[in-house]
């Protein structure tokens, strides 16, 4: 049985969550269901749930204030929110799950199997330090990104990144170590999360950190050498946007 608490400080909220989880998902016990910060850190302390379910926001603060007061975070969280907000970002670099309001039975569910292919509580213990750096750190220099490899997760400085390359449903990343990390990851997901990094899509199969850019060569399309030495061919149909976003740096 998976053992389950529920933070959510909106009635209506916490009785449709408890009803879908109480009358779809067998293998889950609900341990609490809780209507405040004070009432789900006290219920994780003493009851040492295996997954919590909270909302981002409750009475108006943010639950990572009431997640950081623990001595430490051995169970697994899916947040809740129904706004796009800069914390939906951090929890993306952190590769946490979320749900955005209102979710459907798909959505929970998948969240609830994602959760069980998930057990690794180390790799989970380095996903909520980035998380509450990101939080701390908002300068975009600053923060970092989860990277699950086939060795774990991997915690990198995003400045650290020079470039992606697309393979088959998986990426390659280079990094200023020198170290390459392949993530079982398409490059349209970390397209989507690192666009607002200064990384820009020249190519199908490459995305390039703008601050690694050693020099560009002229051509149909042209040539991007990187702080490595690699070079990178700008398609002739992404070079209007690359030079527009290099200009604006």
């Amino acid at each position: 049985m998976i053992k389950v608490i529920i933070i959510e400080d909106e009635k209506n909220s916490r009785d449709i969550l408890e009803s879908m989880l109480l009358r779809h998902f067998k293998n889950i016990e609900i341990l609490a269901v809780c209507k405040n910060a004070e009432e789900g850190r006290t219920a994780i302390e003493n009851l040492h749930p295996d997954l919590a379910l909270t909302d981002i926001e409750l009475e108006q603060k943010p639950v990572f204030e009431m997640l950081q007061q623990l001595s430490s975070i051995n169970f697994e969280i899916i947040f809740i929110t129904a706004y796009e907000q800069y914390a939906i970002q951090a929890i993306k670099f952190s590769a946490l799950d979320y749900l955005l309001k209102p979710f459907s039975l798909e959505d929970l569910s998948a969240a609830i199997k994602r959760y069980e292919l998930k057990k690794d509580k180390q790799q989970s213990a380095q996903q909520y330090d980035a998380l509450f750096h990101n939080l701390k750190h908002l300068q975009k220099d600053a923060k970092k990104i989860a990277l699950p490899s086939s060795n774990g997760l991997i915690i990198v400085p995003v400045k650290e990144i020079i470039r992606c390359e697309a393979g088959i449903n998986y990426t390659n990343f280079f990094l200023t170590t020198k170290q390459r990390i392949l993530v079982a990851k398409t490059l349209k997901e970390f397209e989507d999360l690192l666009n607002d990094y200064d990384f820009v899509r020249v190519h199908n199969s490459h995305l390039i950190n703008l601050h690694h850019i050693k020099s560009y060569t002229r051509g149909e399309g042209g040539t991007v050498t990187m702080s490595d030495g690699s070079e990178v061919d700008v398609s002739r149909r992404k070079k209007e946007e690359f030079l527009k976003r290099l200009a604006a740096l």
